[in-house]
């Protein structure tokens, strides 16, 4: 993948991330910090390795779709695969200065 295309395609990916929203908490994963990496190699398989703001949270495998719909209709994208990790754990130092401003959190 030459590399004018690879970085427009993760600016894409990024851009299409923001627009999945937490069900719970009505913000996008992005700004929530629960995204910790996108990977994408040459045959257009991306990997987003994530995480959830709690263990056993109820909507995983609705974030996870959401996501897969969310990547899967833009150009050079073949397969979508979402890693849900732990480690780090998620805290709330990660949110997005909106995302603090949206929840009331200073």
């Amino acid at each position: 993948m030459a590399e004018v295309n690879e970085k427009k395609l993760r600016e894409e990916i990024m851009e299409a991330l923001e627009q999945v929203i937490d069900p719970e908490l009505g913000i996008d994963i992005i700004n929530l910090g629960l995204v910790y990496g996108v990977d994408v190699d040459e045959n257009g398989d991306v990997l987003v390795t994530m995480t959830l703001t709690a263990m056993g949270c109820p909507l995983a495998a609705t974030i996870q779709q959401d996501v897969r719909a969310a990547l899967m209709p833009i150009e050079g994208v073949n397969n979508v695969d979402v890693n849900i990790v732990w480690d780090p754990p998620w805290t709330k130092d990660r949110l997005s200065r909106y995302a603090k401003i949206a929840l009331g959190i200073s």
